[in-house]
């Protein structure tokens, strides 16, 4: 079973990677994956915090942007304290470790969004997600840092151990699509839609196409929809080029 990768993205502080590094190998976990880091990388820093989890850091994937680092994952978790404009399931650690072990013994990749300490994440992150995962913690104080929220999500993955759901998604036999084929689709409907006008008035346009790749990113499509939807924008855009031509 392929464990979950740990996404840290753009950290700024190396002691926090280290402390990340830690708290997954603590619970089996050694896939970590680094997102533009401030300090640039390898960190030393790091290293020191990690204290005999170095492995986890020598192997840990660097990657210039959240959409690179996620485009071979079929099903993303999103770590954030604040509620969001976007709609997304929001499910406890508990939860989404229940449904991460579903996954992956169906052997699909999972993977876990872990934001920067001072902000988090943000909503142009967030859309590369499937669930939201909110800790239920003091509303007056629901600050974690890095390390604590890769803590108590790896804690949760491996205490559930062989605990494993016999059924999360009902997949009738075909494989989710990954991030990356959600991508190309999320493209080819933007350009469609271009053409055809749809992203007005322009003041309005940017946030009109996040919306859109939020919905892309929660839908937990397959392959085979995904490809029945280009489908029909060629078939449409087939059409309406003939039609001009009358």
């Amino acid at each position: 079973m392929l464990s979950p990768a740990f996404i840290l993205v753009r950290p700024q502080m190396g002691e926090n990677i280290g402390a990340a590094a830690r708290a997954m190998l603590n619970f089996g976990l050694d896939r970590m994956r680094i997102v533009d880091p401030r300090d640039g990388w390898p960190n030393p820093k790091a290293a020191a915090m990690a204290s005999g989890a170095g492995r986890v850091l020598d192997h840990a994937g660097l990657f210039p942007d959240v959409a690179r680092a996620v485009a071979d994952c079929d099903f993303v978790f999103a770590t954030t304290a604040r509620p969001r404009e976007l709609v997304k399931e929001v499910v406890t650690p508990e939860r989404a470790m229940t449904m991460a072990r579903a996954l992956a013994a169906e052997g699909r990749k999972v993977a876990v969004l872990f934001g920067p300490e001072r902000a988090g994440l943000e909503n142009a992150d967030l859309v590369h997600a499937n669930a939201i995962v909110t800790v239920p913690v003091n509303p007056e104080f629901f600050s974690l840092n890095l390390g604590q929220a890769a803590l108590l999500l790896a804690y949760e993955w491996g205490r559930q151990g062989a605990e494993v759901p016999a059924s999360v998604l009902g997949l009738a036999r075909t494989d989710l699509a990954n991030r990356e084929e959600v991508e190309r689709l999320g493209d080819h409907f933007e350009d469609r839609l271009d053409q055809a006008g749809f992203f007005f008035p322009p003041t309005k346009a940017e946030g009109m196409r996040l919306n859109l790749r939020n919905m892309w990113g929660r839908l937990g499509l397959t392959r085979a929809e995904v490809q029945t939807l280009h489908g029909m924008l060629r078939q449409i855009a087939f059409r309406l080029n003939e039609q001009d031509k009358e």
